[in-house]
């Protein structure tokens, strides 16, 4: 059985005083090599492992080839946003998780092959124009029906995409200046660099997909105006983008951020070009970030690129708990994050400026499993201590945006605000309207976002094509 092939990375050292990409990416030798441990197998379980049902056996054929351009095509009929796939999805629990080469050893490099393909037809563009168009896909004939798109994140980008290359006429809103969303303004420079998606969203627009920024639907236009605009149908994927607090005393204090203002800041107001930028962000010594997902060690190792001397992660469960991806938690440790498990914050403390100054944390123990089927951690009495930190940054989950659901009579939610929609089709209480992504389900992973994006689409063609399109 051949070896994997490892993509390089910056070494620790090094990539933790900058904001530039970890991982390198693989050359074309190096991913010749990859695809060929390929089995091709025939009940492609890697396809079914995929949220978008990428062809995957199909696109690793084509770089044995070393047609490298045309596999990124095939990626693209199934999947607009490639390269952003290819250096943020959890691989390792979808399609590489079920590849029968992982039954015996290390599945097939899926994620790095998909990144190659993405960014080789990427330098192809931007060197040779006239090559790089001769792989586009003629344009659809273009139907009279309109549809909006709510939110300019995974779900709201696949949606119209999607929807695009049926013939509608898509218009996408977005309530931000930049479009993206979580793209955007949650995942660090270092993870998914702003020109990387700057291109996926390029090749959105270039389907035909009309992107209007600053444009804020509930408020600046309500759905009803929507309607009276000619938008016969209109998908909602806006996101979780309501931070979620720990209810300790102190959180209130200067120098408490929730991670997602914190990571908004150091994206949006561009701190990773610093000084080139002087991003109004306050950034300590020594910094807790409590939460152990994704978004806390993206917190976490931003924090260490921004000058903090030391770095924590507070975390109430054991390490087999942590929900982040275990290449997230390694790189993390790689850069100097201290992990400081079985540890729950009891209240922050400030001093007499109205800075935090103190985490007043205790020891845990796991106890029997909770509702999530993880042990339940529990106090140790007694185990109290004293951290020394001048920034938090509170990591621990974030809910569904208010504004527009509020704001639209008839669209049912759940208990915690989530728009309620089928599962298999996206619609939602009021039939002309779909959703999905993190505003259905909470805050997932972005290839679960896109998944939701490419149901609604369809859903939404199927409505539109039964004459229902017209209701009011």
């Amino acid at each position: 059985m051949r070896e994997r092939v490892e993509m390089p990375k910056q070494s620790p050292a090094l990539r933790r005083e900058n904001f530039n990409e970890v991982a390198l990416g693989f050359q074309p030798e190096q991913a010749v090599e990859e695809a060929r441990r390929c089995l091709q197998c025939k009940n492609q379980p890697c396809v079914g492992g995929c949220p978008v049902s990428v062809p995957i056996p199909d696109f690793i054929k084509l770089i044995t080839e070393e047609k490298f351009a045309e596999a990124a095509r095939k990626i693209k009929e199934k999947n607009a946003l490639p390269a952003i796939c290819g250096r943020v999805c959890p691989q390792e629990s979808q399609c590489e998780g079920v590849c029968t080469l992982g039954k015996k050893g290390k599945p097939v490099a899926i994620g790095s092959l998909e990144r190659f393909a993405a960014d080789w037809e990427r330098n192809l563009a931007m060197s040779d124009r006239q090559a790089a168009a001769s792989l586009t896909s003629p344009e659809p004939a273009k139907k009279r029906v309109k549809v909006a798109v709510v939110g300019s994140g995974p779900a709201g980008l696949t949606a119209a995409a999607d929807l695009a290359r049926m013939g509608y006429q898509v218009a996408m809103f977005e309530s931000l200046h930049a479009t993206g969303g979580v793209l955007r303004y949650g995942i660090p420079e270092f993870r998914l660099p702003k020109g990387i998606l700057e291109q996926e969203v390029a090749y959105v627009r270039s389907l035909g997909v009309d992107i209007q920024t600053n444009v804020i639907i509930g408020q600046t236009i309500s759905v009803e105006e929507l309607r009276t605009e000619g938008y016969a149908a209109i998908f909602v994927g806006t996101g979780a983008g309501l931070p979620y607090f720990l209810g300790i005393p102190g959180e209130n204090l200067n120098g408490v951020y929730s991670a997602n203002e914190f990571l908004t800041r150091v994206n949006l107001m561009k701190a990773y070009l610093f000084p080139e930028y002087d991003t109004p962000i306050q950034v300590g010594k020594r910094v807790a970030v409590v939460g152990a997902g994704n978004v806390a060690m993206d917190s976490a190792r931003t924090a260490l690129r921004l000058g903090a001397e030391e770095v924590s992660i507070v975390y109430r469960r054991s390490r087999e708990e942590m929900p982040a991806r275990h290449e997230e938690i390694e790189n993390a440790e790689e850069e100097g994050v201290q992990l400081r498990l079985l540890t729950n914050p009891a209240r922050l403390l400030g001093d007499d400026k109205g800075w935090v100054k103190g985490m007043e944390v205790i020891r845990m123990e796991l106890g029997e499993p909770d509702a999530s089927g993880r042990r339940r951690p529990v106090p140790v009495p007694g185990s109290e201590m004293v951290l020394p930190v001048d920034t938090v940054v509170i990591a621990v989950g974030q809910g569904p945006n208010p504004l527009l659901v509020k704001r639209t009579h008839g669209l049912s939610t759940n208990k915690h605000g989530n728009i309620q929609a089928d599962e298999a089709t996206g619609q939602t209480s009021l039939p002309y309207i779909f959703a999905g992504g993190d505003i259905v389900t909470g805050a997932a992973t972005v290839i679960a976002a896109m998944g939701a994006g490419k149901t609604a689409a369809r859903g939404i063609d199927d409505y539109l094509k039964s004459g229902k399109g017209t209701e009011k």
